[in-house]
């Protein structure tokens, strides 16, 4: 049974945590050199395959760029919206212009009959935890969000606060589950009735929309969520 104490980090985690505050924070910024490999080691008293391990999270999220011989580089933020990688929106974009409103409070309900994504037998008759977002970055809405969940040893989550709260982050800390990979599909659909009143778009406005299966460190429990996607003023972006 997972408890409600907070989960430690390992510790790659807890240094790429560390390492992206301090790029957020200005600390090192653009074209400026992170601390080397064994000086990283040294200071925090972990071993060479940890700090490879943070720095590859931080280059994939484009905060550094590795160079042999040189070292590793910070680069500058990327402009779009990371909601292509596994980090989180939260994580991409960055609390200060971040806003989340949950405008359907988490609730246990049966699967949909039709799912967009295959359940294994144990999620199907565990039933699932639903609830929608609104994203908002710089107070417009960007994102309308239905998400899914495997009701499945997540004690209390049905009572959780999920306004301007990362949903990965719950998951990590107070569950153990992390994100691990997944898969996406796009395809760009006119808006619908409930984008146009979330989303603040015309009804013959273009939106894109976003199915996505999302694996984790924990068997059968895999997080899915369907996103609405207002382009108009941010792009999305991700890298392979």
């Amino acid at each position: 049974m997972v408890d409600e104490t907070t989960y430690q980090l390992p510790r790659y985690r807890e240094l790429y945590e560390q390492l992206r505050r301090h790029i957020e924070e200005g600390i090192y910024g653009p074209g400026d050199l992170l601390p080397s490999e064994n000086e990283l080691c040294a200071v925090n008293q972990v071993t060479r395959p940890t700090v490879r391990r943070a720095l590859d999270l931080l280059a994939n999220e484009g905060y550094i760029k590795k160079h042999q011989g040189l070292g590793s580089i910070v680069q500058n933020p990327p402009k779009g919206i990371g909601i292509l990688s596994f980090s989180g929106t939260t994580s991409a974009i960055g609390k200060d212009n971040l806003k989340t409103d949950a405008i359907v409070k988490p609730y246990v309900m049966p699967w949909p009959d039709q799912f967009i994504f295959d359940l294994t037998d144990t999620e199907r008759e565990s039933g699932c935890i639903y609830f929608e977002r609104i994203r908002y970055v710089n107070e417009i809405p960007v994102f309308y969000d239905l998400s899914y969940l495997p009701n499945i040893n997540l004690p209390r989550f049905t009572s959780r606060n999920l306004n301007n709260a990362s949903l990965f982050n719950i998951l990590r800390k107070h569950y153990r589950i992390e994100i691990k990979g997944g898969m996406q599909y796009f395809e760009a659909i006119p808006a619908t009735e409930n984008c146009q009143k979330h989303l603040g778009v015309d009804p013959d406005k273009p939106i894109l929309k976003l199915q996505r299966k999302m694996e984790t460190n924990r068997l059968d429990f895999c997080v899915y969520s369907i996103l609405y996607c207002n382009t108009e003023e941010h792009s999305l972006y991700g890298e392979f």
